[in-house]
């Protein structure tokens, strides 16, 4: 399914981009980092699960076990942002 992710604040700086369309087949939130953190180094090391990282999906904050479906909105920050 395809679905857009968005990234923000520091995360952002250190993937490089504010947001992808991505074909993913993750069906939760927690399948979709797992396959982010194989995307590429600055996804590992900015979304690795030992870092405290926040999700929404369809801007509601949301936990891992948030299913997602065709077309969704996934956006990951860290816990304090700014403008």
């Amino acid at each position: 399914m395809k679905i857009t992710v968005k990234y923000f604040a520091s995360i952002r700086e250190a993937i490089g981009q504010g947001s992808e369309v991505r074909e993913t087949s993750a069906v939760n939130l927690s399948a979709l980092r797992d396959e982010l953190l194989a995307a590429s180094p600055a996804h590992a090391d900015s979304l690795a699960r030992g870092k405290s990282v926040r999700m929404a999906l369809n801007q509601v904050m949301s936990d891992e076990s948030a299913r997602l479906s065709e077309g969704c909105e996934v956006a990951f920050f860290p816990p304090v942002t700014g403008g």
